[in-house]
């Protein structure tokens, strides 16, 4: 008796695809860059296959990956830090002010951070009468301004460290980054205890340029300050803010990377998600930058 074949051949292994499915994806096929999946999942966030959250935070997955540590950190001139060259008492008072968790720590000038000081570590300066504050530093970590914060995220849960000093090209101190503010590009601000809506941190300005200034600002905004910081005129009777002011004038939530003109006024959005916007680069050109253009 001849006995049948316990081959299996590799199309037997394929699940079955129905006419439909199989017509489906003739007319809908995958989506082959991130532009189209993005717009697919735009589409499920509207059918209610995911909600928003879940969309603005696929979305920050992706923004991570394309900005580096320049476009998110804390400028020099903005940096909170203690100068240990200094008798403690001296600036006890703003590290308790301001209240972070890790400050810088110079040693006469911004530029020569020696350490990190964590603020849980001064407590021994209240219980030790041989307290001294360069033994308690941590090591500082340096990294270029073009370095990406997806690979910078890794390596700070790799490294187990909270902070970084950014560098420009000639090794000077341009600026310092948490992993908090690398998270906050994926999930939103991340609030806590010690966190204050201070308005002077809403408009961060930058380096000045030869045809005008430029500014970092947060979407929530009021539009009142932003036109008293940069001196424009935006109208505030139809949007209180000016990430709403944006997407009242886009007719639309913008995307990040979009880039358009108000007056003498550039914008370039970059970070937004599905439900608004929440960082603009503002650059404030002169009249004859904008004549010629």
């Amino acid at each position: 008796m001849q006995e049948h074949s316990s081959k299996v051949r590799p199309s037997d292994l394929k699940p079955h695809r129905s006419l439909f499915e199989r017509l489906t994806a003739l007319i809908s096929p995958e989506p082959e860059n991130r532009a189209e999946l993005l717009e697919v999942l735009h589409d499920a966030q509207e059918r209610n296959l995911i909600d928003a959250d879940a969309l603005a935070m696929i979305e920050g997955v992706f923004q991570v990956s394309d900005l580096s540590a320049r476009d998110i950190m804390v400028p020099r001139s903005q940096m909170d830090v203690v100068d240990i060259s200094k008798p403690i008492a001296e600036w006890m008072p703003e590290v308790l002010e301001t209240a972070h968790s890790r400050f810088p720590a110079v040693d006469g000038e911004r530029d020569k951070v020696v350490g990190i000081l964590l603020a849980k570590d001064l407590l021994r300066y209240y219980a030790e009468e041989s307290f001294d504050v360069r033994e308690m530093l941590r090591p500082v970590v340096y990294i270029p301004e073009s370095k990406r914060l997806n690979i910078l995220l890794r390596d700070f849960r790799a490294n187990r460290n909270h902070m970084a000093m950014v560098v420009d090209e000639y090794g000077g101190v341009a600026g310092l980054i948490t992993i908090e503010d690398v998270l906050e590009q994926i999930v939103g601000d991340i609030e806590d205890e010690y966190d204050f809506d201070e308005e002077e941190d809403n408009i961060i300005a930058l380096d000045n340029l030869g045809n005008g200034k430029r500014w970092r600002v947060k979407g929530l905004t009021e539009i009142e300050q932003f036109n008293e910081v940069l001196g424009s005129d935006l109208s505030d009777k139809e949007m209180d803010t000016i990430g709403g002011f944006i997407s009242n004038h886009l007719q639309r939530v913008p995307h990040k990377g979009d880039a358009f003109d108000i007056g003498s006024l550039h914008f370039e959005i970059l970070r937004a998600d599905a439900r608004q916007v929440q960082m603009i680069l503002v650059e404030k050109r002169s009249a004859s930058y904008v004549s010629e253009e």
